[in-house]
């Protein structure tokens, strides 16, 4: 189901059937290298099945980014909640199948997400929370107006490492 466009992608519902695209994505070294590990099939599967589960009790979660000019999956972007130093919160994610970074996509799509959070979702604030080493998604969150509040130490539990985040945020 598309959820909606921008002027050069469309964003739609994932479905089992982008297993293969998104595993392309989830299980690429470079474009992870700012996560623990790579995800495996089953890892990828479980992905978007909680996507789906989150689309039906919350109205939202990640969706796939597809080019409009040909519907070409090149990566997933939406929001999901997160927990963010000890808050669930509202928060942006993207990933960008690597072929297609320094395009754009991932603010684009970012910005649109934040826009239909904040309309169409009536969210009051929404956020991104990065590892303190990925600049790049750093720059998205500040593209897209949001401000950073702070630094804190995260720990991912299923690795049993603590990293250092940043987190930002932007009010409707």
């Amino acid at each position: 189901m598309k959820i909606f466009e921008t002027q050069r992608l469309i964003l739609r519902e994932l479905k089992i059937e982008d297993i293969s695209s998104l595993f392309q994505i989830l299980n690429d070294k470079d474009t992870m290298s700012y996560y623990p590990s790579t995800y495996d099939i089953s890892g990828v599967t479980k992905w978007i099945e909680k996507n789906m589960n989150s689309y039906r009790e919350n109205g939202f979660g990640l969706w796939a980014v597809l080019l409009k000019k040909n519907n070409q999956f090149i990566g997933q972007c939406g929001i999901s909640l997160q927990n963010i130093n000890g808050k669930i919160v509202p928060e942006i994610g993207y990933h960008i199948n690597k072929n297609f970074w320094n395009n754009g996509y991932a603010t684009e799509s970012a910005k649109a997400c934040l826009e239909f959070g904040f309309k169409n979702l009536r969210l009051d604030e929404i956020f991104i929370h990065t590892y303190i080493k990925n600049i790049a998604s750093q720059r998205i969150a500040e593209k897209i107006g949001m401000t950073k509040l702070y630094e804190y130490e995260k720990l991912l539990i299923a690795h049993n490492v603590k990293w250092n985040h940043v987190v930002y945020s932007k009010k409707c």
